[in-house]
């Protein structure tokens, strides 16, 4: 990231990355080039995604064309707001699960803690409720440890495979170490999510709803009902896509922006106490938490969207050109080219951003949203491929952090500083330390 930084600072809007010596992405990060290229139907970027196609199958993350439009229209409505109205307290009682879990190792002083593999397991605890209406306690009994083992190993391999040149080959690839042990962790992978499938099609075959008090259904709710409509045109294979894609992209992306927001309010102890007064005054004690009460906390939204600049979970997108493209300063590329939008550049850019390394929530005024430019902030994507659930992801990062903020003062363990891994999604390398003191 900090090469990218420096690439950005001197060339503004664009340069090509070579892997090997016929292969080159052009990474392009100025607005106006990404509303041009996200304004178009091309297909996602074959490197990467064919890769993950064994993984976790065809669905919203790797289709194209009119199979990815039918399944984006069925997918949709599980994230409409009164959907995501029912799962605040489901994910409120995740969060708690994981608060006690940390008031029990606290210490009467301070306590130093590794907080991401407890963030990970609370953000998969809030997925497998929400989407899969299953009560999994997996933050307790770590049964779901083989799958987060494999969706950790899997990311870094995804990673190294896209900048190795050799592996470009399918049969260099597929014979070596890492590409037997892809293998193996699909597998790992695939029986979590079957698993989760049999469960539900068993109560259902049984004639027991899932939670009888459940007054709108879930994302498993909605695949299945696709299903029994039309099996022909939602497979087996596509319900198990979704299931994986799904309960892969929604909760590793949902805690690592959870936990480098907490990161980020541990080193700007003057915004932490901001969004913490701010967060009192709305929930009093926290004993309840409210769809309209989340949707009053302005300071720390604009915590929350500085975070996502400053470290965008998903660090860049790929497409593949289906046509030449023409930028807007007239230069083009040709079909064919595989062109990958940069969020970390375009957030990075000091062209489009003030002082960008700075954390600075008075960025999204929304004086100074009016007057930035409409694709200078993506870490959701933007265009018809925009993320399916950012609503949820922004609920869940608001649940979180108030009550977290509510029970705990957090400060950085300046002797382990965080490193970025090399992964699809920005995940901290070693963990991310933080110094915790309980609130009374």
């Amino acid at each position: 990231m900090e090469k990218l930084d420096e690439i950005v600072k001197k060339y503004p809007c664009a340069f090509p990355c070579w892997i090997g010596p016929f292969q080159a992405f052009f990474y392009i990060y100025d607005p106006d080039y990404a509303k041009i290229f996200l304004s178009r139907t091309d297909p996602k970027a074959q490197y990467v995604h064919q890769l993950m196609t064994p993984c976790i199958g065809r669905g919203l993350l790797n289709l194209d064309g009119p199979r990815w439009f039918q399944h984006r229209c069925l997918l949709t409505p599980a994230f409409h707001h009164d959907i995501l109205k029912t799962c605040v307290d489901m994910m409120a009682h995740s969060v708690n699960t994981m608060l006690d879990k940390w008031e029990k190792s606290w210490s009467a002083q301070e306590t130093t803690m590794e907080v991401f593999e407890h963030i990970n397991l609370m953000a998969l605890d809030i997925i497998m409720k929400c989407a899969f209406g299953q009560e999994t306690n997996c933050q307790i009994n770590r049964t779901y440890e083989p799958y987060m083992k494999a969706t950790f190993e899997l990311g870094e391999i995804i990673s190294s495979y896209l900048y190795n040149f050799w592996h470009h080959h399918d049969i260099i690839f597929k014979f070596s170490p890492k590409g037997h042990c892809f293998q193996e962790l699909g597998k790992v992978i695939h029986q979590c999510t079957e698993k989760i499938i049999q469960d539900r099609k068993k109560l259902l075959k049984d004639g027991i709803k899932q939670d009888d008090t459940q007054k709108s259904q879930d994302f498993l709710d909605i695949v299945l009902s696709a299903q029994a409509e039309d099996e022909r045109a939602f497979s087996d294979t596509d319900l198990r896509s979704e299931v994986n894609t799904f309960m892969w992209a929604g909760h590793d992306a949902s805690a690592v922006s959870i936990s480098w927001l907490l990161y980020c309010l541990a080193l700007n102890p003057e915004h932490q106490d901001r969004c913490r007064t701010e967060i009192r005054s709305i929930l009093g004690d926290g004993s309840s938490i409210t769809w309209d009460q989340l949707d009053e906390m302005s300071y720390t939204t604009m915590c929350i969207k500085e975070t996502l600049r400053l470290i965008p979970p998903i660090p860049s997108i790929s497409r593949e050109l289906s046509k030449p493209l023409t930028l807007p300063d007239g230069h083009s590329l040709p079909g064919g080219m595989t062109v990958v939008l940069s969020i970390w550049g375009l957030h990075h850019n000091p062209a489009v951003w003030k002082d960008p390394k700075v954390f600075d929530p008075l960025r999204f005024t929304k004086e100074n949203s009016d007057q930035r430019h409409p694709c200078a902030f993506l870490p959701f994507s933007s265009g018809p491929r925009n993320c399916i659930g950012q609503q949820f992801a922004m609920l869940e990062l608001k649940v979180a952090i108030a009550l977290i903020l509510l029970h705990f003062q957090v400060a950085p363990d300046l002797t382990r500083p965080p490193a970025f891994s090399s992964h699809t999604v920005l995940r901290p390398k070693h963990g991310i330390y933080l110094h915790l003191k309980k609130l009374h």
